[in-house]
This record gives structure tokens, sequence and C-alpha cells, in this order.
């Protein structure tokens, strides 16, 4: 719980700039793709997921999408939307489905137990093998808190075809050991609590036999998917906060790198 908590509160480094997401959504709104809400069964209730499609005239892969500890927010839908846009499904899963009275999201998510979000990940990828326009094959793309799941995911899932991990924590040793499939890590240069756990992990890896190919992004910061594709710091009476357009530069520059690497990867799965 305390290591939960804790990420709850670096995820929300910049909690106003990952809440007001206006620009997020007046780009969703822009998009020519079909995109709706679907409930899922999820053991003995259901999984609500925000899931797009790709205008595309053959079967595609799925991603299964695994929000920030902001939730299923309108850049999380954004994210979705985007890899509809490159060729791919892509699942949303909101895992606060059916919690009354959740509260603050980023304080629900934190709570969240593992198991349930295995659970639900497992729902919503029985979900994407059946859709028609599927080509079987199911990768996850997980972002902060969501990255972190998305790591435990690839030792959980078994016929789970790659994992995207965006500045997650990583799963412990003998999770690292039971990886059932390519691992590639995202990660920031200014995000040392969790890029510092980059080079451990990846010898656990190495000893284990699994593949796990990590990269640190330059001058970026944690979120930098995020905080890459939001607008640009603007002027205060004037004058710009060149140290926050800097971040905002090296978030961008790190988040186009990495889109470029998920479609090349991606293409090969």
């Amino acid at each position: 719980m305390r290591r939960a908590i804790v990420l709850a509160i670096v995820c929300g480094w910049s909690v106003s700039g990952a809440l007001a997401q206006d620009w997020a959504a007046a780009k969703l709104a822009k998009s020519s793709r079909h995109g709706e809400y679907v409930n899922i069964k999820a053991g003995r209730g259901n999984l609500e997921a925000f899931v797009t499609y790709p205008e595309v005239a053959h079967k595609a892969t799925t991603v299964l999408v695994v929000y920030e500890i902001f939730g299923l927010t309108d850049w999380a839908k954004l994210a979705a939307d985007e890899l509809a846009e490159a060729g791919y499904i892509a699942i949303a899963p909101d895992f606060l489905t059916g919690m009354p009275n959740a509260g603050e999201a980023r304080q629900a998510i934190s709570r969240l137990p593992e198991k349930k979000v295995m659970a639900d990940l497992d729902a919503a990828f029985d979900y994407a093998k059946r859709l028609p326009s599927s080509n079987g094959k199911v990768v996850v793309a997980g972002f902060c808190w969501g990255g972190g799941m998305a790591f435990s995911f690839a030792a959980h899932r078994k016929d789970l075809a790659g994992a995207f991990v965006f500045y997650g924590r990583p799963p412990q040793q003998p999770q690292i050991a039971e990886l059932h499939c390519p691992v590639y890590g995202f990660y920031g240069e200014k995000d040392a609590r969790i890029t510092s756990t980059v080079d451990q992990t990846q010898k656990f890896a190495e000893n284990a036999g699994k593949k796990y190919e990590p990269i640190t992004y330059r001058g970026a910061g944690h979120g930098f998917m995020r905080a890459g594709e939001q607008p640009a710091p603007q002027p205060v009476n004037g004058k710009v906060d060149e140290e926050a357009m800097q971040l905002w530069r090296d978030n961008a520059k790190a988040r186009a790198e990495a889109w470029r690497r998920v479609k090349a990867v991606l293409a090969k799965t």
C-alpha cells in the first residue's frame, strides 16, 4: 500500500496539467475513427471500456491501454484513438467500473488490488480476441501506474504478444523470471524514482533469459507521453518560464521518439 501511495504522489507531479485536458478532448472530437463505450463481462460483474477501431481493410492487432493514475481521462481516450489511427484496435478498460463513490481518481486507483486489475485485463483480453475484426494478437501498453500494471500483466498472461511499459514500476524479481513476452520500456531521464530501477530490472531479465528492452529519453520527465503532447507553457505576465519550456521541449522530443518506436515494434508483432 505504501508503494502505491508514493506512486500516486509521483505520478501527480503536475496534477493541474494532467487534469486540464480540454486540448485532448478537442483533438479526440475531431477524430474520424469509430469509438464507443462497451460493457465487458468480468467475473460476476461488468467492466466498462472505451474501444476505438482503425480504418483498415484487414483484421488488426489489439492494444490494451492501461491508463495513468488519473483514470480514464480525455488523454487516455486520445491515446487509444491515436493507436487506432496507427492501424490497431485499442481497448482502454476503466478499472473503477462499479465502484460507488470512488471519489478522487488517484486515491481510488492507488488502492486497487493488483489481482483485480489482472482479472479485468484478462476480461478485456478475452473480449479483444472475440472481436470479428481482431487478428487474435493482443499487446498491452500502460502509462505511469498503468505501466507497472502492464509489466505485471506480461508475467501474468501467457498468450500476450508484447508489453509497452511507459515509466511504470517493475514487478518483483520472481515475476520478471515469469515474463511471457517481450517487454519494451520507455523512461524519462528526470524520473529517477522509476528510471533508477531499470538497470537492476534489466539484470534480472537477462539472468532469467527474458527480453526486456528499456530506453531512457534524455531530459524527459515522468508522464512525457502526455506532457509532451499537451500545449507548450504560455507566458505569464509577458514572460515565459524557460525551465518549464525546456522540459516541455524535452518531453515533446521524447514522446515523438517513443511513438515512432511503438509503431515500429507493433509493425513487427
